[in-house]
């Protein structure tokens, strides 16, 4: 019994030794890490082989040179792909944008002629405008000082407001319009003016289309500059046709003096937009009656019909001689002509955009001889 007792004890002691024998150490792990031929080929020894080859050859050089080549030769492919459809695309956009904007073509202004009578000395000239507060910066006193002259300023006609009893039987309702054309300073006075007298509060929201910057900024007088939708051009309507043209669906109102430019509302005709034209305001020829006679000027200058007309209104008897009349603007020049006048100097004209050029060319070829 002693002695199978001992042999058991040997037994369990060899159990722990076994066990210890079995555990790999750390030393063993390296080894098999090193050599996984030992313990077969399982599949993490398979994944890191692997990965091993596709590092190496990614920091090669020729590699990396052939990838950026295989991309550039993809982009090519894809411009030449696109090309053909961008190409195709580009006139079909710009055709439909000339359909949606017509080319606006006002009919050409009429011919003038001027008339071939001798050009004898000027002295004396009168202007048709009310006299400049400020006479430095004028050019018809540089003229004056340029040519040794002589320079009234008279006014021939004289602007009033219409009545409210003449406006309503035009039956215009100024709150049906969202927008407003304005084409000078008396337009935007009789516009509110007429607005106060109506007893109409004009809407925050009303829009303002002026021909010039001057106009735009003239109505701080009446408004809020700030806090409106003002849009302006730089002397004509042409200016104002994509602006208008944004805002077709406007109803838009046009105050006019009774004697005005038809080629604003040709123009207006043009865009095919809704307006509505209304007289505002009238032109009547001033009291020139403490004028003696018109012989003593050697010209005469206008700027608008009415002021012609109130020539003929005023001296009936006139008769015309060596007084050379100059007009600015074909609606003027032609009224000239109607009136029985001669026309001597025109303005503008391609050598003199401005009536001043045109006096002084005109007075430089006369004063030499």
């Amino acid at each position: 019994m002693a002695a199978k007792k001992k042999t058991a004890t040997k037994k369990t002691a060899k159990k722990p030794v076994k066990n210890k024998a079995s555990k790999p150490t750390p030393a063993k792990k390296k080894k098999e890490t090193k050599n996984p031929k030992a313990f077969g080929t399982p599949k993490k020894a398979i994944k890191t082989v692997s990965r091993k080859p596709v590092a190496k050859p990614a920091k090669v050089k020729p590699v990396k040179a052939e990838v950026p080549k295989i991309e550039k030769e993809k982009k090519v492919i894809a411009n030449t792909e696109n090309k053909e459809p961008i190409d195709k695309a580009l006139p079909v956009k710009r055709t439909r944008k000339s359909s949606k904007k017509p080319v606006i073509t006002l009919p050409p202004p009429p011919k003038i002629e001027v008339s071939n009578h001798p050009k004898n000395k000027v002295k004396n000239i009168m202007v048709s405008q009310p006299k400049p507060v400020d006479t430095d910066k004028n050019p018809y006193f540089d003229l004056a000082r340029k040519h040794n002259l002589n320079v009234t300023f008279r006014q021939f006609i004289r602007v009033e407001g219409l009545s409210s009893q003449d406006f309503r039987a035009q039956r215009i309702d100024i709150l049906e319009h969202g927008a407003v054309i304005l084409t000078s300073k008396l337009s935007v006075d009789h516009y509110f003016k007429m607005c106060n007298e109506m007893r109409v509060t004009v809407p925050e929201g009303m829009k303002y289309f002026c021909i010039n910057e001057q106009t735009a900024y003239y109505l701080q007088k009446y408004i809020q500059y700030r806090k409106r939708k003002i849009f302006f051009g730089h002397g004509t309507m042409l200016d104002l046709v994509d602006v208008i043209r944004k805002n077709k669906d406007e109803k838009f109102l046009l105050p006019v003096s009774d004697v005005h430019k038809e080629q604003i509302v040709e123009f207006l005709d043009e865009l095919q937009i809704n307006y509505t034209k209304g007289v505002f305001y009238k032109t009547v020829s001033a009291d020139l009656s403490d004028i003696k006679s018109l012989a003593e000027f050697d010209i005469l200058v206008f700027f608008t019909p009415a002021g012609i007309k109130s020539l003929k209104a005023n001296f009936p008897n006139f008769k015309q001689g060596n007084t050379r009349i100059a007009a600015f603007g074909h609606t003027a020049a032609m009224m000239v002509r109607e009136q029985g006048y001669r026309l001597d100097i025109f303005a503008p004209n391609p050598q003199n955009p401005s009536m001043t050029g045109a006096l002084d060319a005109y007075i430089k070829d006369a004063n030499k001889r």
